[in-house]
C-alpha cells in the first residue's frame, strides 16, 4: 500500500476530498451515539464549500490529508495560535482540531505518516494540544507520542465527554 500525506490547499477538489473523507468519518464515529438526522443536519448545516476555502486560505490553518493507494483516507486539520482556557498564553501553541482516519484504514503506517508530516509542520510551536473523546481509538497514539492528560472536557460538534491532552514540544 503506498500511503502518502500532503498539504491540501484551499480549492474546490482539496475541500471536495476532505468533506468526502469528513463526512464518513463522522457518520461512522458516531453512529453510535448521535441519531443519523442530527447527523444529516450538521452535515449539511456545516459543510460550506466557500467557507472552507476561506478558512484553509487563513495561515493560521493547515490541512494535511493522507491517502493509501491515491485514495483520501484520513486528515489533521491544526489551527496555530489557538489556546484552550488554562493554556499559558506565553507559548506559541498549535491545536489539533481533528486527526481523524475512516476506520478501515485507521493502520499504523497510516497514522504515523499523517503524524510525521504534522510534526514538520508545527517544528516552530513550543505546545501542541488536542481535545479528544473519551472513547477515541486514537487516545493511547497521542499517549505514545508523549501528549499528557490536562483536563476533562466536551468536544465538537456533539458536546461529548473528551479530554484535553498536551505535547510539550520544547521537552521533546
Amino acid at each position: 500500500m503506498e500511503i502518502v500525506s500532503k498539504f491540501v490547499v484551499g480549492s474546490d477538489q482539496g475541500v471536495d476530498e476532505f468533506f468526502d473523507v469528513k463526512k464518513a468519518f463522522i457518520k461512522n464515529s458516531y453512529q453510535e451515539t448521535i441519531a443519523p438526522e442530527i447527523i444529516d443536519n450538521y452535515i449539511k448545516e456545516y459543510f460550506d464549500h466557500r467557507k472552507m476555502i476561506n478558512v484553509l486560505n487563513d495561515f493560521s490553518n493547515q490541512l494535511i490529508m493522507v491517502s493509501a493507494d491515491q485514495q483520501p483516507v484520513g486528515y489533521c486539520f491544526f489551527q496555530t495560535g489557538n489556546f484552550y482556557t488554562e493554556a499559558d498564553k506565553n507559548q506559541k501553541m498549535t491545536a489539533i482540531k481533528e486527526f481523524s482516519i475512516l476506520q478501515e484504514y485507521d493502520l499504523p503506517e497510516v497514522r504515523l505518516s499523517l503524524w510525521n508530516k504534522v510534526k514538520s509542520a508545527i517544528q516552530f510551536a513550543d505546545s501542541l494540544w488536542i481535545n479528544i473523546r473519551e472513547n477515541d481509538s486514537q487516545i493511547q497514539f497521542f499517549k505514545d507520542q508523549k501528549f499528557v492528560f490536562v483536563k476533562d472536557t466536551v468536544s465538537e460538534p456533539f458536546n461529548l465527554p473528551s479530554s484535553i491532552y498536551e505535547l510539550d514540544l520544547k521537552k521533546l
